[in-house]
């Protein structure tokens, strides 16, 4: 069909010359498609590494919650789970009532604190699979979810300085600061992680050219 196209229009065309003329075609076709978006190299390397710091804050905060164990207060350890007694001639005594702590409101300000850091993580892993999705899959719609990524990173840094926040309120009288534990300064740290991904992120999508689309001079 193509070669009695082709004699329609040209006048015949040979069988080498059929060949030829059909590589310039799909020469053509290539080099007039849509392209792949190109990136920079600075610009793929910060994206790699806001998102291997939000996954290092991920596990972070998790592990800081799931010990829960945060303050020390002479022999006693306050956590968001247990609250625990220590002496020289005994093990630690941990119990899982927070009212026989004798902090007034403990039981329910350390429900609520452990309720909002347990959603932190969890809004930083949507946020996680956001910006890992946005770059292995890159299309018109990448930059969108990039910015929706950074958004729920920054929405768990206000939930997980909220429970920090609450955590330091509920026990300010036995508060000192080598009192804090290190699974307490790895949820601080995790939480200025989210914070500055978060910011990180919203700032380098704001400052590169959409992918995809022609530049102008």
């Amino acid at each position: 069909m193509l070669r009695v196209f082709l004699k329609e229009i040209g006048g015949g065309v040979a069988g080498p010359s059929l060949t030829y003329l059909l590589c310039g075609i799909f020469q053509a076709q290539r080099l007039l498609g849509p392209r792949r978006p190109h990136r920079c190299f600075f610009e793929s390397f910060i994206r790699t590494l806001i998102i291997v710091c939000a996954a290092l804050a991920v596990v972070l905060s998790s592990v800081s919650i799931c010990d829960g164990h945060w303050l020390l207060a002479e022999d006693r350890l306050f956590g968001l789970w247990h609250f625990c007694t220590t002496s020289n001639q005994t093990g630690p005594h941990c119990l899982r009532d927070l009212s026989q702590s004798h902090v007034p409101g403990l039981a329910v300000g350390m429900g609520l604190a452990r309720s909002v850091s347990t959603l932190a993580v969890v809004a930083a892993i949507f946020g996680l699979e956001l910006l890992m999705v946005s770059q292995v899959c890159e299309d018109l719609h990448s930059r969108r979810k990039w910015a929706l990524g950074s958004v729920f990173l920054l929405i768990s840094f206000v939930l997980s300085s909220g429970g920090l926040l609450s955590f330091v309120i509920l026990l300010r009288n036995q508060v000192t600061l080598i009192g804090f534990t290190l699974m307490f300064w790895c949820q601080f740290t995790a939480s200025f992680l989210f914070f500055l991904n978060a910011i990180s992120g919203l700032h380098i999508n704001s400052i590169t050219h959409p992918w995809g689309q022609p530049r102008k001079f």
